[in-house]
């Protein structure tokens, strides 16, 4: 109390209950029950009817069981309610569930909930590819067709692309098949990243990935930035100014992804790349093209130096290293480089 007046007096009132998370009226009430406060310290009440720790822990025990873990204490209430029996009420229940902070889910005690988070370093093409589905609307409500796609992490390339009616296990290993082929993929070359959706984690893509000597990489379950390169092609698309709000037909979809594929790999002009195209760095065109550039600008500079106020221009090269995750500490990402070099050696 005495800091609270301290610190009233000695700056604007509002600014000091403000620092103390206080309201006006509250300092007031201080003030005026001053010797009440110090001659009557509150006392602490235990109810009769408290549940005992025994009790507690049995209701604990019977909220997180495998029968109840997926239910609110509603349903438990009353499922337990037909059966006879009573334990304590629902908020002693909620009250229960916050003591142990498994108020969101309580899964969490029973399922294993640190997941290691996917380290993934492309320093070339063909290392890593992330893939994903995502729907485009059909002609009416609740119609959708699926777009499966695969994608290089090091130079955004896509290099396969399917339209399909429907999520299939074996139409996204038919795809990946083709495409590993069209790519001449070698053995333990790739990693093939995704998330935790059933097609990504069927088992007749693991058994292909099996075959293929391709390792493969999920992310975090409820963690969608784990696979940030897909998403972002995906939001790419569906923000060309030619993107539909539906589709007529799943012809009209493949035509639209024919020309948007087209355009995304051999014209569009990159920003995670510095402004080269997917092609160029897939295919190894980007040296070329970035020498002939700062030729330009050399011979610009040479023209016009006062148009360069901060000297000879320098051509800015995309990034060798590309990251899904890149670890914290610098031991780790030169653990990860040395092995990524290893291995291509």
């Amino acid at each position: 109390m005495e800091s609270v007046q301290y610190l009233c007096q000695n700056m604007e009132m509002l600014t000091a209950c403000e620092l103390l998370g206080i309201s006006r009226s509250t300092y007031y009430f201080w003030v005026a029950n001053k010797d009440y406060r110090q001659s009557k310290p509150r006392k602490q009440y235990t109810a009769d009817h408290t549940l005992t720790a025994i009790e507690k822990e049995a209701v604990l025990t019977l909220m997180t069981s495998n029968e109840y873990m997926d239910k609110t204490p509603y349903e438990i209430f009353y499922s337990e309610l037909d059966h006879g029996h009573y334990y304590c009420s629902i908020r002693s229940m909620y009250r229960i569930l916050k003591e142990k902070e498994m108020v969101v889910e309580r899964r969490r005690g029973h399922r294993r909930t640190h997941y290691s988070k996917p380290e993934l370093l492309a320093t070339d093409p063909n290392q890593v590819w992330s893939w994903d589905i995502s729907k485009l609307k059909g002609p009416r409500k609740w119609m959708f067709y699926y777009l499966y796609v695969v994608l290089d992490i090091y130079s955004r390339y896509v290099v396969g692309w399917l339209l399909a009616h429907r999520e299939s296990a074996q139409l996204a290993r038919e795809l990946i098949e083709q495409t590993c082929a069209r790519q001449q993929i070698q053995e333990n070359q790739l990693i093939i990243h995704s998330d935790n959706g059933a097609s990504m984690t069927s088992n007749s893509v693991s058994q292909l990935l099996d075959n293929l000597q391709v390792s493969k990489s999920l992310n975090r379950p409820g963690v969608s930035n784990d696979n940030p390169f897909s998403e972002s092609q995906f939001k790419t698309m569906k923000y060309r100014p030619e993107f539909p709000e539906r589709f007529g037909s799943i012809e009209d979809a493949r035509t639209f992804c024919r020309q948007y594929f087209g355009w995304y790999n051999n014209e569009h002009y990159h920003s995670g790349l510095n402004y080269l195209t997917p092609y160029a760095m897939h295919y190894g065109l980007a040296n070329d093209l970035l020498i002939r550039r700062q030729n330009a600008m050399n011979r610009a500079y040479e023209h016009y130096p006062k148009r360069f106020r901060n000297g000879q221009p320098a051509i800015t090269r995309p990034p060798q290293r590309v990251w899904i995750n890149k670890p914290e500490s610098d031991k780790e990402v030169k653990q990860k480089l040395t092995l990524v070099v290893s291995k291509n050696s």
